[in-house]
């Protein structure tokens, strides 16, 4: 499925880099961080989620999430559509890292989506988890991986909202705050003198 886009929009892989190069900056993500990328490429189409699927689509979004993972660093796990029970393509190396479980299956258009089955021929090595807690997230056409994210997630707006007909929604995450009122939760130059027993 070719997209058509207004020739004073940049392509879908320049939106794509753009937007996760502006989350990747704002969450200081590189070597050792998880970003999760889910996407749709039928709403990226304009069409109902599940409907068109595109692999060609998927190819230019790819494109652009490599140049900016090449650039920062970090590693990139591709959530598969619910008929794979959105579990998670990546390369092999990152689900032993992580100590991850591997589920068996292998992606395809029609059973995990053409993002996760264009991601799964890309990959040097690779296998599907079920469940990754990932540092951030790229969600593409409203796939819906929260499921994905480290508490807690933080919403993250970009400057681009839409690749294609798609709505991006992005998140950052960062550590739970604990403690009560007395929690400090930055560094102070010099400690308070007061404390407790």
């Amino acid at each position: 499925m070719t997209i058509e886009l207004d020739s004073e929009q940049p392509g879908l892989q320049q939106q794509t880099a753009s937007i996760l190069h502006e989350l990747a900056t704002a969450g200081k993500l590189g070597s050792g961080h998880v970003v999760v990328i889910g996407t749709s490429t039928s709403e990226v189409a304009g069409q109902r989620i599940g409907t068109s699927g595109a692999v060609d689509v998927a190819d230019q979004l790819l494109a652009g999430i490599r140049e900016v993972q090449t650039e920062f660093g970090f590693d990139t796990v591709f959530q598969c559509c619910e008929h794979l029970n959105r579990a998670l393509v990546m390369e092999r190396r990152l689900l032993e890292r992580l100590g991850l479980t591997e589920v068996g299956a292998v992606p395809v258009p029609k059973a995990g989506g053409s993002m996760a089955s264009t991601a799964y021929r890309s990959l040097s090595d690779p296998c599907l988890a079920e469940h990754v807690q990932a540092h951030a997230g790229m969600d593409i056409g409203e796939t819906m991986i929260g499921m994905h994210l480290r508490h807690v997630a933080v919403p993250f707006r970009t400057s681009l909202r839409y690749i294609g007909e798609a709505r991006v929604t992005a998140a950052l995450t960062r550590p739970k705050l604990i403690g009560g009122e007395r929690a400090v939760y930055r560094m102070e130059e010099e400690p308070d003198s007061t404390f407790c027993d």
